[in-house]
């Protein structure tokens, strides 16, 4: 695979991971790899220090976490060994490693302390999709904690069938909870779509899980049946596109395997935070302002899209976000025509484009 970069400019390192004989030491090259990153990372994230490892080392959160150590172990154990060679690899404890990946699956569950400004710090993430005559495209902000800024990378993975997938993966957690794709022709973007309490199936499977799933996924059709199969503890929202088909596809889910499929066409798709098509109760301050301003929004060209994901006119809730506590990390473009896919760091108006990609469909 040909990878075109700006040879000034990204910090964002990639790390081509060969084929292995099992997860353990594909997770430990990787953790090998980036261990500064990811005990830099350990060390720097306050979620991780002052919600999730107090509840943790708490008697009451034991039945929870051992729910999800023995679901997910269970489910997809390849994965799970993967966690631990990356712990191992990168001299992290398996715990700090686990609950970052549980995060999503854990905090809703964990007694939120008074005044503290991390406790209302969702992920949030924004996409603009078409499909139509002219062009077919998804266009994604990937927003996160403030404390994920320098603490990303890009892996390479080639699995046992030839086939290989690049993926955004955060540091310390499996690949991909923000966007990847393969050469089957597949990519998916992510949205999350935080839950109200008693959506949650405690216990059950990971989101960070699910999309690690996907990305060996030999088609979209394979990817919807990994979906609907998954049991998950918290819904999420997957951008399906695929480029043997030229079809993107918004897929809601929602625990106890409730999923709606919209189907992404010529009139532009904009996607935050929120549930839009499956019915689900729940209220973003965030999304809801996110989604008013992009209705106002011209979406009539890539140049468009880029400035619509490029806007901050809301102070309070910009489309793109620079802090302080939550920060757009990079801007990702897929173009089924022109198959590529595109990174860019900075403010996407202005175009900054570090990484290339060609897509295909070898496989």
């Amino acid at each position: 695979m040909e990878i075109s970069t700006n040879e000034q400019a990204s910090e964002l390192e990639i790390f081509e991971v060969g084929s292995c004989e099992n997860g353990y030491d594909f997770g430990f090259l990787i953790g090998q790899r980036f261990s500064k990153i990811i005990q830099s990372r350990l060390s720097k994230d306050l979620i991780l220090k002052n919600q999730l490892l107090p509840f943790a080392k708490s008697t009451h959160s034991q039945p929870l976490l051992e729910s999800l150590i023995r679901n997910n172990q269970e489910k997809y154990p390849k994965y799970w060994d993967e966690l631990r060679g990356t712990a191992q690899g990168s001299g992290s404890s398996f715990l700090d490693i686990m609950l970052l990946n549980f995060r999503k699956e854990i905090l809703p569950f964990v007694t939120k302390v008074a005044n503290d400004p991390m406790d209302d710090t969702n992920d949030d993430c924004s996409d603009i999709l078409v499909v139509s005559d002219s062009m077919a495209v998804a266009a994604h902000n990937e927003d996160a904690n403030v404390a994920l800024v320098g603490h990303t990378y890009l892996i390479k993975g080639v699995m046992p069938n030839g086939a290989s997938f690049i993926a955004y993966t955060y540091a310390g957690e499996l690949p991909s909870c923000a966007f990847g794709f393969n050469t089957c022709g597949l990519a998916f973007t992510l949205n999350s779509v935080p839950p109200s309490e008693h959506e949650i199936e405690a216990g059950a499977i990971g989101r960070n899980f699910i999309s690690r799933d996907l990305l060996e996924a030999p088609s979209i059709d394979d990817a919807l049946t990994r979906i609907y199969s998954s049991e998950a503890s918290v819904g999420h929202c997957y951008n399906l596109i695929d480029l043997k088909t030229r079809r993107i596809m918004n897929v809601e889910t929602a625990s106890r395997n409730r999923v709606s499929v919209h189907e992404i066409g010529a009139v532009p798709f904009f996607h935050a935070n929120m549930y839009l098509h499956l019915q689900v109760h729940q209220a973003d301050e965030n999304s809801l302002s996110r989604q008013t301003r992009a209705a106002l929004m011209t979406k009539g060209s890539k140049s468009d899209f880029l400035s619509m994901l490029g806007d901050q006119k809301d102070a309070k809730y910009p489309i793109y976000m620079t802090g302080p506590l939550l920060h757009t990390l990079c801007t990702v473009m897929i173009d089924l025509d022109e198959k590529t896919i595109s990174i860019m760091e900075g403010n996407p108006k202005e175009s900054k484009t570090y990484f290339i990609f060609p897509m295909s469909c070898d496989q």
